[in-house]
């Protein structure tokens, strides 16, 4: 089974993946993602690094192929930028040789649902989701998606926004959305969201900085229909259903 474990609060796991988590002998995963899983007597862990998903698929499909229980987990959605899309990439290699091992994938809450209802709606409309990380792909091919969004009028959503090893990605993007968007475009800036060092920043574009987002950081940008106000002290967005001409 491919697990999503959701963006952090056990409150944010379902019963289904749950019970998976209770009844596996072998949890497969990034060290990050493994270590929210509860110890117990029977239970292997496999831990490994970030930049491990081919290995850690065949980890898992060999373990699950030798007769075990197997958990592969992964936050948020596992479909989402995540394990079950390298489950499947690894399994068509060589489809005959695991033809035996019966793949579920657990769907899981995203990180980008609970920033969005921790802020609102902003996400209430259309909108596209872009991995802003060029370690799978080229910066050129992000540029190209991210204009294009922009041309569309998406509300958006950024998974990895920056990290130590790509500190200038986020800085390129917000300057082609400052060269793209009106000042005031509301940006949703969620950190750690649903644990106990959870923030959420609403600023509008123009008073975005790089060094606003992390890793632990779920960037959402809204359409030029999305509003922005105060209620119980708090600043909110939503992005209307409906679009007039």
């Amino acid at each position: 089974m491919i697990a999503g474990l959701g963006p952090g609060a056990d409150d944010y796991l379902s019963k289904q993946v749950n019970e998976a988590l209770a009844n596996a002998t072998d949890i497969v995963g990034y060290i990050t993602y493994t270590s929210r899983v509860s110890d117990r007597k029977g239970l292997t862990v496999h831990s490994s690094d970030n930049r491990c998903e081919v290995q850690r698929a065949e980890l898992a499909l060999n373990l699950a192929l030798s007769g075990r229980k197997v958990v592969v987990v992964s936050s948020g959605d596992p479909g989402v930028f995540a394990m079950a899309a390298a489950i499947f990439e690894v399994l068509e290699t060589d489809p005959k040789r695991w033809r035996d091992v019966n793949i579920e994938v657990l769907p899981g809450i995203t990180a980008m649902l609970a920033a969005a209802a921790r802020s609102g709606a902003p996400l209430g409309h259309d909108f596209c989701v872009l991995n802003l990380s060029n370690n799978l792909k080229p910066w050129a091919l992000i540029e190209k998606r991210l204009k294009l969004a922009i041309e569309a009028d998406f509300a958006m959503v950024f998974y990895n926004p920056s990290s130590r090893s790509r500190p200038l990605g986020f800085e390129r993007t917000l300057k082609i959305l400052k060269n793209g968007c009106s000042s005031d475009r509301p940006i949703i800036f969620a950190r750690a969201v649903s644990t106990a060092k959870e923030t959420i920043n609403i600023v509008p574009l123009a008073k975005a900085k790089p060094d606003m987002a992390d890793m632990q950081t779920i960037v959402l940008v809204g359409s030029s229909q999305t509003k922005v106000f105060f209620h119980q002290n708090r600043m909110v967005a939503y992005t209307p259903r409906s679009v007039r001409d």
